[in-house]
């Protein structure tokens, strides 16, 4: 398995969000906006402000987090949404609004699973070694990747980025009621601060809110990323390769494990675990509809509210 930061050839990117996290109906206006195919530009446009009724800078931070949730893409200059986006986002999708856990574990697993868009929340969530961390250790991180890679980004960039990141991730107190809907992410538990806000943890756990058909969807996903001609993926890349399922969601091994047990029932004996002579593996017998999988996922009418 290739370690992604090391073998990634296009530039990091540590801006496009404009100082913003991703908020909790940007996502649905995206969609909306671009249903059908829009002109690249059309986020940018004078209009933009009354079109979605933000600001122009967190227009321009909507199409980005949009671009990285994978519910749109750009295709020669035309932005149009995706097979994923239509599944979630349309008239009758399985969750426009975001009221399961589900979509926010969708939308943190393509954010934190490929570096193309989102490089610093990638970086934090699959190249920092230890559960604790601060964000001037995350910056130093950056800055030698940048440096490294020969990259083009200030330590100002690399700062605001990080900030972002743990804006996105992080609950704070005594904060607005605006600001309060802001850090739509930390619903997931990942991320945890301390009262002084200088000091943060990676939570690994089991993660009861992740449904087992989005931890499928991911592990397709990371397949098809990694190692698409490969039959066969390895407990230990699951759970510890950059961008794997183990490493994204901050699973401890007996959780992956127990994931794993059940994929077999869950894809109608399409993926197979096995453990034989101490290896352990998921064996592909035939492709799986990973959207099928999300589908039966929400069938199951459970919110937010009431998975806690």
């Amino acid at each position: 398995m290739r370690d992604t930061i090391d073998t990634w050839k296009t530039k990091g990117q540590f801006a496009g969000h404009e100082t913003f996290p991703l908020r909790l109906l940007w996502l649905k206006k995206a969609y909306d906006a671009v249903n059908g195919g829009v002109p690249a530009t059309s986020f940018h446009e004078p209009d933009a402000i009354s079109r979605f009724g933000v600001g122009r800078n967190m227009a321009v931070s909507m199409r980005y987090w949009a671009l990285a949730a994978r519910i749109m893409e750009d295709r020669n200059k035309i932005l149009v949404e995706t097979d994923l986006g239509k599944a979630i986002f349309s008239e009758n999708g399985l969750d426009p609004f975001i009221e399961r856990h589900a979509t926010l574990w969708l939308v943190h697993w393509n954010f934190a699973s490929d570096p193309e868009l989102t490089t610093t929340i990638y970086f934090a969530f699959n190249a920092i070694a230890s559960a604790e961390f601060d964000a001037v250790s995350i910056v130093e991180g950056l800055e030698a990747l940048v440096a490294k890679k020969g990259w083009r980004a200030s330590a100002v960039t690399l700062k605001r980025d990080v900030e972002v990141f743990l804006r996105s991730y992080v609950r704070r107190e005594d904060v607005s009621i605006e600001d309060a809907a802001e850090p739509l992410l930390a619903e997931l538990g990942l991320v945890r601060g301390n009262k002084l806000g200088n000091w943060y943890e990676f939570v690994r756990g089991p993660k009861p809110t992740l449904p087992d058909g989005v931890f499928a969807y991911a592990l397709g996903t990371f397949w098809e990323r990694n190692s698409h001609d490969i039959a066969a993926l390895s407990f230990e890349q699951i759970c510890y390769a950059p961008g794997s399922p183990g490493r994204v969601f901050k699973l401890d091994e007996d959780s992956v494990a127990t994931r794993l047990m059940n994929l077999e029932s869950l894809t109608d004996g399409a993926w197979v675990w096995t453990d034989t002579a101490g290896l352990r593996q998921i064996q592909r017998q035939r492709k799986v509809d990973l959207l099928n999988i999300l589908e039966q996922t929400y069938s199951k009418k459970l919110t937010r509210q009431n998975s806690l």
